[in-house]
């Protein structure tokens, strides 16, 4: 059979590809060292996304919180201020509720030929990473040069960005909404303590709002939750440039 020097066949380089493409997925795998245990005491959730309450918002709200990321050693990384990322300390407290992610449901491509997601150029546009730390950091950096803002930038923005850049459960389209949702429908309480520490103060202004003025107290309470809600469902799937993700 007729074969031009210097080429190889179709079928050695389709193999020499899937063996690239395989040793690189394996060598990612088996960096995957094991994650210390979750410690509340001492802040330490491996590779967690984290909870608490905000004050005063949640007293009103307590379906709005802080959110923050964790590190495969559990320090809490999360975007608390204007150029300003908190590493090891969470800005409003500890945690109340926290969800520890599978590093497995994570795409890490040592090139654009070994993304193990299907978003292989809108990943390396969006930015990939060869570890969780990595990719964790790369936010880091973005939003060292973001200003805060609760209602366009908070720290809802900011683990979306860290979500993205994993690719993580093969989905570029992290964002406020679906993060937020993530942590409550799905996150553990810490303790009693902690569901104490996130309901009571909104119990308490519930109740002596009612004492003082009434249903009208209920019916603005109830007014300024959808708002709240409307404004970032408005940001986040109608007119996306409002928001950061």
């Amino acid at each position: 059979m007729y074969m031009s020097f210097g080429r190889l066949p179709i079928m050695d380089v389709k193999t020499a590809y899937d063996v690239e493409r395989m040793t690189s997925t394996f060598a990612i795998q088996h960096d995957m060292w094991p994650l210390d245990d979750i410690d509340p005491k001492k802040a330490k959730f491996p590779c967690c996304l984290v909870w608490t309450p905000l004050p005063v918002v949640s007293w009103l709200a307590p379906f709005i919180g802080h959110v923050g990321i964790c590190r495969e050693d559990g320090a809490i990384l999360d975007f608390s201020g204007s150029n300003f990322v908190n590493i090891g300390e969470f800005a409003f407290g500890a945690a109340a509720r926290y969800l520890q992610l599978d590093r497995e449901k994570c795409c890490f491509p040592p090139n654009l030929a070994a993304h193990t997601c299907k978003h292989g150029y809108l990943h390396a546009e969006c930015g990939t990473a060869i570890t969780w730390d990595d990719a964790l950091q790369s936010s880091v950096r973005y939003f060292e040069h973001k200003s805060y803002n609760l209602f366009t930038c908070n720290s809802h923005s900011f683990v979306a960005n860290c979500l993205n850049r994993l690719c993580y459960g093969g989905s570029m389209n992290w964002n406020m909404i679906n993060v937020a949702a993530l942590i409550l429908f799905k996150g553990r309480w810490i303790d009693i303590m902690s569901i104490i520490r996130s309901f009571l103060p909104f119990a308490v202004v519930l109740c002596f709002g009612l004492v003082l003025i009434g249903w009208p107290f209920l019916v603005g309470l109830f007014s300024f939750s959808l708002l709240l809600l409307g404004w970032f469902l408005l940001g986040t799937y109608c007119v996306k440039s409002l928001l950061e993700t």
